[in-house]
């Protein structure tokens, strides 16, 4: 169960799946680890229950039902990338988009960035969720964007477009 957020702005436990059939707006997070400018980003196992294949922000995940937002950022970089860093709130967003498979993403999403530097970072990614990782400067992440739209999720592109100042 995740928390689903009503009209009065109400927390409500919701099946993840449910959520995303019927377009319910609920809470998610989304971290980005950067090395200087340099983002890492993954691209999603190619089973994924959507946007397989595609590449995404370092990851993304929603709360368990009564867990912390913080918490399940720090939980979700483990389960993907097999790492932990310190995780700062930086901001919340609200967007929706159509993900594909009849399924659709209507999400209130706090974003929490950290920093490294990739030479000190072992990154272990979970084959079932995350096929490949590459660290991408903010130059060669809008060239590609540009050049092949299909290859980002719908939620990378709105962050990119919406958001530059902050990712990157």
């Amino acid at each position: 169960m995740i928390p689903g957020i009503d009209g009065n702005g109400m927390l409500f436990p919701i099946e993840k799946l449910q959520a995303h059939t019927d377009a319910v707006f609920h809470l998610a997070v989304s971290v980005f680890v950067f090395d200087g400018r340099d983002l890492l980003i993954q691209q999603r196992a190619a089973d994924k229950y959507h946007c397989g294949g595609q590449w995404a922000n370092t990851c993304c995940t929603h709360p368990h039902w009564n867990e912390t937002l913080s918490d399940a950022a720090a939980r979700r970089l483990r389960e993907e990338l097999g790492f932990s860093l310190p995780l700062a709130e930086v901001r919340v967003v609200e967007y929706s988009a159509d993900v594909g498979e009849g399924l659709h993403e209507h999400e209130k999403v706090t974003m929490y960035v950290g920093r490294t530097r990739r030479d000190a970072l072992t990154i272990c990614p979970d084959p079932r969720e995350v096929s490949q990782t590459r660290w991408i400067s903010p130059e060669t992440l809008r060239v590609e964007i540009a050049e092949r739209p299909e290859d980002f999720t719908p939620w990378f592109h709105i962050y990119v477009e919406r958001f530059p100042d902050f990712v990157f």
